[in-house]
């Protein structure tokens, strides 16, 4: 996929109409079959661009490292949401990543006046929202958020990896890759795994879901 710059076109109208505090929003690891579900709420300062803001799937881990801490130190405010696997088997992954959403702009000081956010509206938001899809390769606010909820969320299955070095975390983040259904196989769900994902090939080699009595 082609690397585009995000832009802060649609933060600028808005400032331009009244709205002050314009937050982006984005989740991470929705599709995984182990880990949290994470998203970030960001609040650019309009006065501090930072270059460079994409869709965290398209930036090199390195930068997006950089441009993690770059947010982090110019943004007026910025927050993060998480959902534990337990959690999101109980909800489902769809309204986890929701759950997630509204943690984050909870989290927010200063409270947004409006909130952008990638792809689908929150439900329980006090404030306006608008529903942006593909918004983290187009927003700045949006891939801002989806920079911080990757590097964090990538760093917490690195220290995951550190724990328990039998499922490869540090290489595939909870994903469902060939190694990752290997490890499952042989080793049986861990505590972090999600027991109502069920890949198809998953489901053809181990069976029902097992449980790792070593976790």
């Amino acid at each position: 996929m082609r690397r585009t710059r995000a832009r802060r076109t649609l933060e600028n109208a808005l400032r331009r109409v009244g709205f002050v505090h314009v937050a982006g929003v984005d989740e991470v690891g929705r599709g995984c079959l182990a880990g949290p579900v994470v998203a970030a709420a960001v609040l650019l300062d309009p006065a501090r661009h930072i270059p460079g803001l994409a869709d965290s799937k398209l930036v090199p881990p390195a930068e997006r490292g950089r441009l993690a801490v770059r947010i982090r130190r110019d943004a007026i405010g910025w927050a993060l949401g998480e959902v534990a696997p337990a959690d999101i088997d109980r909800l489902n992954i769809h309204r986890a990543s929701l759950e997630a959403m509204r943690r984050a702009v909870a989290g927010l000081a200063p409270q947004p006046d409006v909130v952008l956010v990638d792809g689908f509206r929150v439900p329980g938001l006090e404030m306006e929202q608008r529903g942006i899809i593909h918004g983290d390769r187009l927003v700045a606010s949006i891939a801002a958020a989806s920079i911080l909820a990757k590097v964090y969320r990538d760093g917490l299955m690195n220290d995951l990896h550190a724990a328990d070095p039998r499922y490869g975390y540090d290489r595939h983040k909870g994903y469902a890759t060939p190694a990752h259904l290997a490890a499952v196989k042989r080793y049986g769900y861990s505590s972090i795994h999600r027991r109502s994902f069920r890949p198809r090939s998953l489901s053809d080699t181990i069976g029902p879901a097992t449980m790792d009595k070593s976790n």
